[in-house]
């Protein structure tokens, strides 16, 4: 080509580089709108309490701001930047999930601490989507689990689904498609009332696990392709600064695709799905002496490459009449 057919192509050529966001935010902005984009900065109070009303916390939006365009074929045209900032003023789970699935004694040397066999097959529970918490919210312990104490943490890798760039829904995918269904990665913090996870719960451990605000999720989304090795991130719990779980997702079981592949077996995992893959070593009620959560407690739940992901816990709603 000559110099100048050269230079005409270049704004074709500019056009189509687009910059991708590697992770997402929602948010609300200083004009309360809701927003998504890729994260700038967000500051020690934002994390920590969830809102920062002294423009401290900024990000660049992306071009799409429905959340339900990350979990469906248009992820690329949604994860694409614009080059506008903006402050951020609230910070919001970084999707709205469709369900959440859990997955319980996922980590050999969890198994281990309570005295379990190795699972063959993965044991899958479910929390209702009442138990969402934004970044930073304060979970209030439930008057029906404060006295005794039971209120638990667990660090838990959560695994975002989407529809594949085909279009094709997440049902029957085998081991090695399962990363073209995985929208991305966050952290969760998979709150339990013992008590409740046993005989209270007749059994049954959803019902230990779904009581309101028992599922902070965020800050971050972050994009399959900015991860690297999803099997070998590090966990770990702090306690009002007190370091209580610390392993990496080697030691699970069953790994991502693993899950993925078994829980979409002739069942559709709908766009927005939310699978907690399970947590390591380190909870509260197999210490000596037990450890439960109590009101005023700072818990941070933090994976390598994803975030932390802040919260406290408060008195009961309820009084006792």
């Amino acid at each position: 080509l000559k110099a100048d057919q050269f230079c005409h192509l270049l704004p074709c050529c500019w056009a189509t580089m687009s910059r991708l966001a590697s992770r997402l935010i929602r948010f609300v902005d200083t004009k309360g709108r809701l927003l998504c984009g890729q994260p700038k900065v967000l500051s020690e109070t934002l994390l920590k309490t969830g809102s920062d009303t002294a423009g401290g916390s900024s990000a660049e939006l992306c071009k799409v701001h429905d959340p339900l365009a990350f979990m469906n074929s248009r992820i690329s045209e949604a994860r694409e930047l614009t080059g506008e900032e903006v402050q951020v003023s609230r910070l919001l789970q970084p999707i709205p999930p469709a369900q959440l699935l859990g997955i319980g004694l996922n980590y050999r040397k969890h198994g281990a601490e309570v005295k379990a066999d190795i699972p063959k097959y993965p044991i899958q529970f479910m929390k209702t989507l009442n138990t969402l918490a934004n970044p930073g919210q304060e979970v209030p312990i439930p008057f029906y689990a404060s006295d005794p104490p039971e209120v638990d943490y667990e660090v838990e890798l959560a695994v975002v689904i989407r529809r594949a760039a085909n279009g094709s829904f997440c049902v029957n995918v085998p081991e090695e498609e399962v990363m073209d269904y995985v929208a991305g990665f966050t952290v969760a913090n998979d709150l339990t009332a013992r008590r409740w996870q046993g005989k209270k719960g007749g059994g049954q451990w959803c019902r230990a696990k779904s009581f309101d605000h028992f599922c902070p999720l965020g800050p971050t989304l972050v994009f399959p392709d900015e991860i690297g090795d999803v099997q070998n991130l590090r966990l770990t719990t702090h306690v009002n600064g007190v370091k209580k779980q610390d392993s990496t997702t080697a030691d699970m079981i069953f790994s991502v695709k693993q899950l993925v592949a078994y829980l979409s077996q002739d069942t559709m995992l709908l766009p927005g799905t939310v699978i907690l893959t399970g947590t390591p070593e380190g909870v509260g009620f197999v210490r000596d002496p037990p450890e439960f959560l109590k009101p005023g407690d700072e818990v941070e739940v933090a994976i390598e490459g994803i975030g932390s992901l802040h919260n406290t816990l408060v008195e009961p709603w309820m009084e006792d009449e």
